[in-house]
This record gives C-alpha cells, structure tokens and sequence, in this order.
C-alpha cells in the first residue's frame, strides 16, 4: 500500500492493490460474495488449506473446523479465504496414500503460491495430509500454522477401550488363529470408531499431529485435544487470530522450522513412542525447507532417549487419555535436560516457554523422564549388507527377547505372494523364522505401503505365538507393534541388496550393535545380481502420475520425496494471467 494507512506491502497487494485492469478483476470476481470495497484495504489475506473429503473420514468435520478458524481470522482484522487440495485418507485410499503425498504437496505449493495470500492455516488430520501440506507450505515459505484435527474418543467394546488400528491388528490375527468369531470381528467395527477425528493410538496421524506441534508449527496442545471436545474449535479459532499476526510479523515457515525444531522433533517422537513414519515424512520436510537432516540424526539424538507416554501400540492408554494428563506440553516439561529451549514457535515463544510449567495430571500416563514407561525406546537406525543406506525398527513396540536375532528366511516377493502363501498350512515357517517382504517400496508398490506388518502363519498363532522377526522395504501403519524392520534401503525393486534374498539364507539383528546382515558371501550375492531383473509395472501404471513418481521418487533413507521438489521456491509473485 501506498496510501496514508503507512500498511505495509503485501503478496496480495499485487493482486488486490491495483488500480488498473487487472486489478479490477481480481477485485470484482471476489466482490460476488458480497465482500465491500474496504475489505481489500491491504489487510492480510489467509489462506485455509482443507483437506475436508468425506473419502477422507478422519477428516470428515473440517467443515466446522474451518468456520472456526474463519472467525479468528476475521476477529484479528484479516481477510480469510478457504480452499480445498487433494485430501489423503489411509483407510479408504488406494493402493496407499503414500503414493499421493508427494503429489498433494504439489498442490499446496501451487495453490499458495499462485493465489494472493500472504499466510495460510493448514488444516491436517489423517496421516499423509500433515505431511503433505507442511511440505507444499515449506517450498512457499510464507507465514504458515498447523491445526489437526484431533483424535476420536476412545473405542469401547465389551467394556473394554479399544484403540483404533492396534485393535484391528490385535482382533484379525485372533480370528486368523480361530480365538476370535467373525460375528465379534463385525460387531468390534461399530465399537471402535465412535466420533469424528483420526486414529486414537500413537499411529502416524496423532504423531505427525504431536510432530506439527513439537516443531513449533502448531499451538501448544494442538496434538492431543479430541476432535469433538470443544477445545479444538478453541484452538482453531485462536490459530485464525494467531496467523493475522504472525503475517504482520513476518514470521515465515523457515524461521520456525530450524535444525533446533527437527532436532526437538526427533527427541518427542521418543518421548511419545511415536510412529516409524515420522522418519519418512520429517526427512522430506527437512528437504523442503533446506534442513540438514538424514538417518544417522534419528540414532543420535533420540535413540537413547526414554519413552515417557504409556499409549497404544507401546503401551495401554489412548489418546483422549494423553490430553486429560496433560498432553504434549507435560511430555516435552520431562525433557528439560535434552530439548532446545531456543526453538521459536507459530505463538511467537519458544517452545520451552510454551511448556516449562506444564501440569502432569496423571503420572501413569506421562511418566518422569527419571522414571520413564520404557528405557532407550527411540526409533533406532540399522545397517549392514541388507540395508547399506539403512532401516528403522521402533524397539519399543517389539518384542525384547527378538532384537537380538537369527533365523531363516521365509520371502514373499511381492505383496500378492504374500497374500496368497502366509495361510498356507504347507509353507515351511516357524516362529524362529525370518519373514521377508520385497518390492513394497517407494518404486516397487508403487507408493510403499503400510505392508511391512506382515500377518503370522495361522501355524504359528495357533502356538500362542505373537511376533516374528519381519523385514521389508515397506512402511507398516504406526498403530502397529512387533519385531518389524521397515524401510530397508535401497529397496528390491531398485536393486537393493532387498531383491537377493532367497529362502533359507540366514538373516541376523542385532538392534543393539545397529546391525542388519544377511548371511550370504559377496560371491553368491555377485552371481545373484547377474541374474536379478526389474520387475515391470502392470500396463495401467506406465503412465500419469504413476510414472512420474516411479521415475523421480527418492528412496526411504531420503524421505520419499520426488528428487526435483527437494528445496523451495520461495513466495514469489507469479505474472499476470491477462
């Protein structure tokens, strides 16, 4: 602005400011909403990213969400404008949502940076939707806060909680080894999901939600609040008047998305016992951004750190639980010796000062840092001549007794062999086996589904037993438990070590020493990779988007992001379209 209000210039200025043609138009087209002259007197102008899809049922109330969001905006003296990018919802979308996050983030790059917004509100529930819309906004780099959506209320069945996604694992392979009747199996599908809100368990949205807030991107409690408690509109309502302010700020993306944020983030994904799928996800928001940030930053700074939360899968506890204790802000108060306490915040404080006189209201449910629920249970990085460029195992969701270990390979080579041979009561399998699962990656699934879980033979539940050793190049949900080693790069279907392996070699784990080796000499391994051939994609996947993402997807270790969105572009203005 130029006039006598002194307002500072704006990204929607060159939009709305004009007095000539093009102003006009943007102007005008605008105004058939009713919206009055003045309202373009070069306030700041926020974008509400929503990723409402009623295909996407954890966010299926981002509707209400966004009004509230609306009114806090309006309150502060902005000028909110609300639109729509490509939801992603884990539970409906196929063949995962995964294959889409890249293609999402594309969408919210594009559609901030191409629209006159001068900050924006990301609204963000299910798992790849957070993600997704942090990195779209990272390649912008103007002021940006996250809201989630919050968890449903727990799950009740037969007077017991049921937590969303570890009790389906839990429940499938009891009627898998006959202890469960398919008639309960249906009636359980009523009882666990019983309000609005994404996954009640420390899967990947309620950790991707706390990861939203231990960056500094979101308000303090904006993890764990249930979707329906009124609190969350609250919340919204006060990140709306919180964005005004920041655009006046100036506070952008990058000056709270630091090295201190993601190293914090990495030390709460610890204290929470949170989803392996932080690693992916935070690895390609980092790329975004321009942070530094790689596999061996997991080992280092949050390995050895306790699990402080006593939450689903690791533990008993759910998330309408956490925030009555007091919820992410009582978690990261135990972690005064480790955290940065310089990081800033969307609040405009540090996230120390957000949190160093959070209440704990239940100490079973948050444990003390000196007397934690689980000791050295971060998410730990494995190498060797299976996974050169490495993988992750979540240790406190496994079995103690298995982190140390070797048996023989038992290998599917692709999801549909698996499918079609795990039930086989002839298949040569017990439980000191090695389940192996290729060709599940980013290239290979294409997408890299949550398939590294991979079900028990029916023969081996029927012993009582509840975990085997499993490896993939896949994900598995973070609602999932057991002794599974994920994400092994590089993948088999780009020629990792992952694609030579065959039944009856011998592979060993150690978790402790970091170690993943297959027991098969360079020579044999040499003659193996001779004869090893890419598999093809079927026909209808060599083209559209498919093909795009197969030919520039990076692999596990480097955050699955496509190689050419790595780094922004910044908030430029593009031309006119006249």
């Amino acid at each position: 602005m130029t006039d006598d209000t002194k307002k500072p210039t704006r990204r929607s200025q060159a939009w709305f400011g004009r007095q000539d043609r093009d102003g006009f138009i943007y102007r005008s087209w605008v105004k058939n909403r009713g919206i009055p002259h003045d309202q373009f007197d070069g306030r700041p102008v926020i974008g509400i990213c929503n990723t409402y899809s009623e295909l996407t049922p954890c966010n299926s109330h981002f509707r209400a969400l966004a009004e509230q969001v609306k009114i806090g905006i309006w309150e502060a003296g902005g000028f909110p404008l609300e639109f729509p990018v490509m939801s992603l919802g884990e539970t409906l979308l196929r063949p995962t949502a995964m294959l889409y996050r890249n293609l999402a983030s594309m969408d919210v790059e594009e559609s901030i940076r191409a629209n006159p917004l001068d900050g924006v509100v990301l609204l963000m529930g299910c798992d790849k939707t957070t993600p997704a819309l942090l990195m779209g906004a990272a390649s912008v780099d103007v002021p940006t806060i996250g809201v989630s959506g919050g968890p449903m209320l727990s799950g009740k069945y037969r007077g017991r909680e049921l937590g969303s996604g570890t009790g389906v694992w839990q429940m499938s392979e009891d009627v898998r080894a006959g202890k469960m009747s398919q008639e309960e199996f249906f009636e359980a599908e009523s009882c666990m999901h019983r309000s609005h809100g994404h996954c009640m368990t420390m899967g990947t949205a309620s950790t991707m939600a706390s990861m939203v807030e231990a960056l500094g991107v979101g308000l303090p409690h904006n993890a764990a609040i249930p979707a329906v408690d009124a609190r969350r509109n609250v919340l919204a309502r006060n990140a709306g008047r919180r964005i005004v302010q920041m655009v006046e700020e100036d506070l952008v993306l990058s000056k709270i998305l630091t090295r201190q944020a993601f190293e914090n983030a990495i030390r709460v994904n610890a204290a929470i016992g949170g989803s392996t799928n932080a690693v992916i996800h935070l690895l390609a928001i980092a790329g975004r951004i321009g942070i530094d940030l790689d596999l061996k930053d997991w080992d280092d700074i949050g390995q050895k750190l306790p699990c402080l939360l006593d939450l689903q899968p690791s533990g008993k506890f759910l998330m309408e639980d956490f925030y009555y204790a007091g919820g992410l802000p009582a978690v990261i108060r135990q972690l005064e010796s480790v955290i940065d306490k310089t990081a800033l915040t969307a609040n405009g404080k540090t996230l120390w000062e957000n949190c160093q006189d959070a209440p704990n209201w239940n100490e079973e449910v948050i444990r003390s840092f000196d007397k934690p629920f689980k000791e050295a249970a971060g998410i730990a990085i494995l190498k060797g001549n299976l996974a050169p460029d490495g993988a992750v195992i979540k240790p406190s969701a496994a079995t103690p007794a298995l982190l140390k270990h070797r048996g023989r390979a038992v290998v599917f080579e692709n999801s549909d062999d698996l499918h079609r041979r795990i039930d086989d009561e002839n298949l040569d399998v017990d439980e000191t086996c090695v389940l192996v699962l290729k060709n599940c990656g980013p290239k290979g699934y294409p997408g890299m589904a949550e398939a590294g879980n991979m079900p028990l033979p029916p023969k081996v539940l029927r012993k009582g037993i509840t975990d085997m050793v499993r490896v993939s190049d896949a994900r598995m949900s973070g609602t999932a438990y057991g002794t599974v080693v994920l994400h092994v790069s590089p993948e088999a279907a780009a020629g990792g070590p992952l694609a030579l392996v065959q039944n009856g070699d011998f592979i060993e784990l150690d978790v402790e020493a970091r170690k993943l080796h297959l027991d098969v000499s360079e020579e044999e391994l040499a003659r193996r990779r001779a004869q090893w051939q890419k598999p093809e994609l079927p026909p209808q996947m060599q083209r559209g988007w498919v093909k795009l993402y197969v030919d520039h997807v990076q692999q596990a270790n480097q955050g699955a992001d496509l190689d050419f969105l790595v780094g922004k572009s910044g908030p430029y203005v593009p031309k006119d379209n006249h």
